[in-house]
């Protein structure tokens, strides 16, 4: 049998064992040290020089303290993109809150502006103003961030920007990460560059980044004893990881463009197929590609569908997967309230994920294509 070729595995640019091998030959192997500073840094200048950056054990983490930063508590409401994986929602349980969730727009597949508004009028008529916005740029992809952030400066609700999968995307010539009162990365094995496990919280406050490093060290007190007059968490990235996170910035934008060329290989050698939708960036989006996606009209191919695609593949060791299914059909969240007009669903029965990463050769994503074309 053909070697598996796997959706979105992690490549090592070549440098990190260097900072992983200072990391161990001076003893830095726990939560802090230099490779952290310098992590943070690099994410930094990356970003742009009037960010703050904590770097954090997981995305999850930092979506996490953000909501704590953002005074998310106990029987408050988050609105939270519907289409998403469920890291993005499951922090808002964590603070005792409920999510509300709100469906998708089909140019980007992230948070309609319309179904957002509608959400925040029904929410506050009925007594519970939503205390923050949660947005994720999907797949990649940014989403309608003037749009969003116009919605949330006319009701005075904070945004809080899931960047986990678009670090490298670009919205008007600002960096996905940057664009909202605080703003998340993930660096999970998956995502376009990792450190193994990692995340990061991003703000333009000093004061929000210390405060988010506080907490993410257990929230330990300035005392010569162990002292806690805050709930605290275990949150911060280890130095050993931050070492791999180094290594990775080195080849952030080489990933970017290995992955948009994955897209535009799809696009082009698939284009001939009826039926197979792929989503454009609009003016002033630029995307990282993280995953190449699809959309499958069994209606105008002569009845194949996604799921089709994604077995046939899978017979060949190739690995693809649906598109996240919205948080609000999730057993877990069955009873929160949802506004939207169904355009999630239909992505999710449609879409699928290719495989997309930067490590793909050009045999690779040709037999991708070849196996999809041999069952057309």
């Amino acid at each position: 049998m053909n070697s598996k070729i796997w959706l979105s595995s992690p490549h090592m640019g070549g440098t990190e064992l260097n900072y992983i091998h200072e990391a161990f030959d001076t003893n830095w192997v726990a939560p802090l040290g230099p490779n952290v500073n310098g992590f943070e840094e690099d994410i930094t200048n990356f970003l742009g020089n009037d960010v703050q950056v904590a770097a954090l054990s997981s995305g999850t983490a930092a979506i996490h303290l953000g909501l704590i930063l953002l005074n998310v508590k106990a029987g408050d409401e988050v609105i939270c993109q519907s289409m998403t994986f469920s890291a993005s929602a499951n922090p808002i349980l964590y603070q005792g809150a409920t999510p509300i969730f709100v469906d998708s727009e089909r140019e980007t597949w992230n948070m309609c502006p319309d179904s957002l508004e509608e959400a925040i009028k029904d929410r506050i008529k009925k007594g519970k103003k939503p205390k923050a916005i949660i947005g994720v740029h999907l797949y990649g992809m940014p989403y309608k961030v003037d749009e969003i952030n116009a919605i949330a400066k006319k009701y005075d609700i904070p945004v809080l920007e899931d960047s986990a999968e678009a670090l490298g995307s670009i919205y008007k010539g600002r960096k996905c990460g940057t664009l909202a009162d605080i703003s998340i990365l993930s660096f999970n094995g998956n995502k376009i560059i990792t450190t193994s496990g990692g995340g990061a919280l991003v703000s333009r406050s000093k004061e929000i980044k210390d405060k988010a490093v506080f907490y993410a060290t257990q929230s330990r007190d300035q005392a010569p004893h162990y002292q806690h007059s805050y709930i605290g968490f275990n949150y911060r990235l280890s130095n050993i990881s931050a070492g791999i996170g180094r290594g990775q910035m080195q080849v952030l934008q080489e990933r970017v463009d290995q992955r948009r060329n994955n897209f535009e290989f799809y696009k082009t050698a698939l284009s001939e197929i009826n039926g197979i939708e792929f989503v454009n960036e609009p003016v002033g989006y630029h995307s990282n590609r993280w995953l190449s996606t699809i959309l499958v009209h069994s209606e105008l191919n002569g009845g194949i569908s996604r799921e089709d695609i994604r077995l046939h593949l899978e017979k060949n060791n190739i690995e693809s997967r649906p598109l996240w299914k919205p948080m609000h059909l999730q057993p877990i969240f069955d009873s929160t309230p949802y506004y939207g007009t169904g355009v999630s669903e239909e992505l999710f029965e449609k879409g699928l994920c290719m495989p997309s990463g930067s490590n793909l050769t050009k045999q690779d994503i040709t037999r991708v294509v070849e196996k999809i074309k041999e069952l057309f």
